[in-house]
């Protein structure tokens, strides 16, 4: 493996140092085969596109390239540039990882994931529900990496009580043979990857050995009992060891596929949905459709949809639910190992002590942030923005006010005896979130990726682009609406297996907003689809960091992925069509077309028109 690792390594930094040179002279041929300022900006954008595959920079870098060569190539002046990396879309972001840190700093999502572990019970069906249920719910509001770094250790402690006896199988040479041929695949990936190593790294989770060498901890003793076991009960034991087996890949499967449907649920909850909601406000400045509200209601039933449909394959595909012998009696080594689990479970959740007064002031907290942002513009019913001056309150101003208190409300409970008991000492209180804390815990290079986003989308703008590949997409406006909403999200969550899930969206959502005016459809009826889409890669340890750090454990291979992920792709794909041709449209309004998006079509047509005496008065003068 070291080995394997320092020659991965060398490679890697070869073929970095030929990409960062050579794309390039590359990509030149690109800025003469079109009109000069369109083909400036496609050149930017291609090479932006390759170095976020590629991650020849980190990604965080490659979003800061239109800074310099916007301004440098005459596409966008530096003024108009820079702004795009601080707009309201970044600080509802900003807000939405400030408080998922104070949810972190007091542990509260781990006490809130161990209650609900505790309420539906220790059956591995049930088990399996409560981690994909709890893994969704946190990943709604933190990042989708903590959500699977915070609760995979949760399971291997459940797992270890459950499956933590003795082991019988035969084939373990073999199995632990696949297991690090597994390891060494994913090292490749993640030196190919920098920003999947780094998540594997800070959550530190390749170094788990195997669910085999867990198994395989007995005693002399236990070796020469099982010498005397008869034929029929090593046949027994041999089932109730594939069964273990099986029963841990569904569990440590099912956390990273909730943490990722779990994050379509709310805009803050992944990158892409924010970078949407940016991208609209610069295509459609007139486009107010879409906020916290509106999102919440029709991803929230989506996602409940996707998880339920998710757990029933996962459990059955991994035993979690028999269809034929459900009404089999469990053996006494089952029971048994269900009641461990229920005690390390409750021993878990008794280590955390009696609640604090900080932890139920950050839930309140939490409830406020939630209920204010979805309250400000519901659009079924006037929310709370409406008593104040329209536009000028949006989601950005809602969440930044909320986790502002997080950093001067106490951590404990004030005493009002203080203010009259003069020997009382003058000791600072601790707020419910440090600044220092903060700086720490919030990825602030999703920051930057996201204006890098916002920027290019402007630049396709300014520059005409977007209005030159409209003019491409002819062939597809026969394609009727709904099919393109399928082939839209298999293609997009097919790219996204092997790409970044926000470089996908960046790259796509120009392309998707010129083929809706194309088609005459609402552009969201083909952006939503796109943006959602990135968030279903289920089929590769590469496809998303919680599939790595999840595999990175040993547990899983990639052909347990593949073979789970393909139905899941498909199942989201399905679910994703019927979303979007039913409640969807009443939400959004997607059966007509809309005047915002008019406006921009006619500026568009405007904008071919002056293209085409341009390119018709040079070809003239030639």
């Amino acid at each position: 493996m070291a080995a394997l690792g320092a020659v991965v390594k060398k490679v890697w930094s070869v073929r970095r140092f030929v990409v960062l040179l050579g794309a390039p002279l590359a990509l030149v041929p690109v800025l003469l085969s079109l009109p000069p300022k369109e083909g400036r900006c496609l050149y930017v954008i291609l090479l932006m596109a390759l170095y976020w595959c590629t991650e020849a920079l980190p990604l965080a870098v490659t979003a800061l390239l239109p800074i310099v060569l916007f301004p440098f190539l005459g596409i966008l002046p530096s003024n108009k540039v820079c702004p795009q990396y601080f707009l309201d879309t970044n600080f509802l972001f900003l807000s939405g990882l400030i408080m998922a840190s104070a949810i972190e700093e007091w542990n509260l999502h781990r006490r809130i994931a161990l209650r609900v572990l505790m309420l539906v019970g220790v059956q591995p069906a049930r088990l399996i529900l409560g981690m994909m249920l709890t893994t969704s719910f946190l990943s709604m509001w933190l990042s989708n990496t903590a959500s699977t770094a915070m609760m995979l250790p949760i399971a291997n402690a459940i797992l270890k009580s459950l499956f933590g006896e003795k082991d019988t199988s035969k084939d373990m040479n073999r199995e632990n043979e696949e297991n690090q041929a597994a390891l060494a695949f994913l090292c490749t990936v993640a030196f190919c990857r920098p920003s999947l190593r780094a998540s594997l790294q800070q959550n530190k989770l390749y170094t788990v050995p195997t669910e085999m060498q867990f198994l395989a901890s007995t005693e002399d003793k236990d070796l020469t009992e099982e010498k005397e076991v008869a034929s029929d009960a090593l046949s027994d034991l041999k089932k109730e060891e594939e069964y273990r087996t099986n029963i841990w890949k569904g569990f440590l499967i099912s956390i990273p596929y909730a943490a990722s449907i779990g994050g379509t649920a709310t805009l803050t909850g992944t990158a892409p949905n924010l970078i949407l909601l940016g991208q609209l406000k610069s295509y459609f400045p007139e486009c107010d459709v879409v906020n916290f509200g509106s999102w919440f209601m029709f991803a929230f039933p989506l996602m409940l949809i996707f998880l339920l449909l998710g757990w029933l394959w996962i459990s059955i595909l991994y035993g979690g639910i028999n269809l034929r012998g459900w009404r089999t009696k469990k053996s006494n080594i089952r029971v048994d190992a269900e009641a461990r689990a229920r005690e390390v479970i409750k021993e878990d959740y008794q280590k955390l002590g009696p609640t604090k007064f900080a932890e139920q002031a950050i839930f309140f907290f939490f409830c406020m942030f939630a209920i204010m942002l979805f309250s400000r513009d519901p659009k079924f019913i006037p929310g709370w923005a409406s008593f104040f001056a329209p536009g000028f309150i949006s989601d950005a101003v809602t969440g930044i006010t909320i986790v502002i208190i997080l950093f001067f409300f106490p951590s404990q409970k004030p005493s009002f005896r203080w203010w009259f008991d003069l020997k009382a000492p003058n000791t600072e209180t601790q707020p419910l979130l440090t600044w220092r804390k903060a700086q720490e815990t919030v990825p602030w290079n999703i920051i930057l990726l996201l204006g890098g986003g916002f920027a290019m989308a402007k630049g396709c703008e300014e520059s005409g682009l977007s209005v030159w590949i409209g003019g491409r997409l002819h062939p597809l406006e026969g394609v009727p609406p709904p099919v393109a909403v399928i082939l839209i999200t298999i293609v997009i969550a097919l790219f996204t297996e092997f790409a970044s899930n926000t470089a996908t969206i960046i790259i796509f959502l120009p392309v998707l907003a010129e083929l809706a005016i194309r088609l005459k459809v609402n552009p969201l009826y083909l952006m939503i689809p796109g943006t959602i889409g990135c968030s279903y890669a289920f089929m590769l340890p590469v496809s998303t960091p919680p599939n790595s750090i999840a595999f990175s454990s040993g547990h899983l291979m990639v052909k347990d992925m593949a073979r789970t992920g393909l139905l899941m792709n498909l199942m989201g794909v399905l679910l994703l069509s019927l979303a979007m041709n039913t409640w969807a449209k009443s939400i959004f309004q997607l059966g007509t077309f809309p005047a915002w998006a008019n406006i921009h079509a006619e500026n568009a047509t405007s904008l071919v028109t002056a293209v085409e005496n341009v390119t018709l008065s040079a070809l003239n003068k030639i």
